[in-house]
């Protein structure tokens, strides 16, 4: 099976995950991933929308599973087989903030324990690095700004929202003066870049 990252957006794809979607056989996604390489797949492929994501491993040889951004950065990069990277958010938010990814830690909270996220944040923030955060749309920003509390008073928090689509916005504020997500779709960046 292949595992081809779609970007975190639409207009992000690679070529090489262009031909691979192309020469499909059958394509497997959400409807997200799938929405956003539609015009690629062949005519007459069968197209599945995944809803149960337990039992991927078990798909053909000839599967290829669509997975938003990039398949290694929260995403479905562990199934068995080939992984074509895509475009990420991670790679989108430091274009726009002009960030060096060397500088940069991630943190996950996406479908997990959102306290140890927030832990892990403080702990990459005294290590001297920016983190970007990929949270789901249950995280409270404003939680994470008052655990990092007078120690970090003041530092960027920035809200990435939609990235690579055309309502993408980056919403700027401190730890003392937060700013608020306004979609579902979103990833956070705390420190100063």
């Amino acid at each position: 099976m292949k595992i081809v990252g779609v970007g975190c957006g639409p207009g992000l794809l690679t070529e090489q995950a262009i031909r691979v979607i192309s020469e499909a056989e059958q394509v497997y996604g959400s409807k997200r991933a799938i929405d956003a390489v539609r015009s690629y797949i062949p005519a007459g492929c069968p197209v599945q929308v995944i809803t149960d994501y337990r039992n991927l491993h078990q798909l053909p040889d000839s599967a290829v599973i669509l997975s938003t951004g990039d398949p290694m950065l929260a995403g479905l990069g562990y199934l068995p087989g080939e992984v074509i990277p895509g475009i990420s958010s991670l790679q989108v938010a430091a274009a726009r903030l002009h960030l060096p990814l060397d500088r940069v830690s991630v943190v996950l909270a996406h479908g997990r324990d959102h306290s140890v996220a927030i832990r892990s944040t403080l702990a990459e923030l005294d290590l001297g690095k920016v983190v970007f955060l990929i949270p789901d749309p249950d995280f409270h920003v404003g939680r994470l700004c008052e655990a990092l509390g007078a120690k970090h008073a003041g530092i960027s928090v920035i809200i990435l929202e939609n990235l690579g689509y055309p309502d993408e916005k980056i919403l700027r504020g401190s730890t003392v003066n937060p700013p608020a997500a306004t979609s579902d779709l979103f990833s956070i960046v705390v420190g100063n870049p």
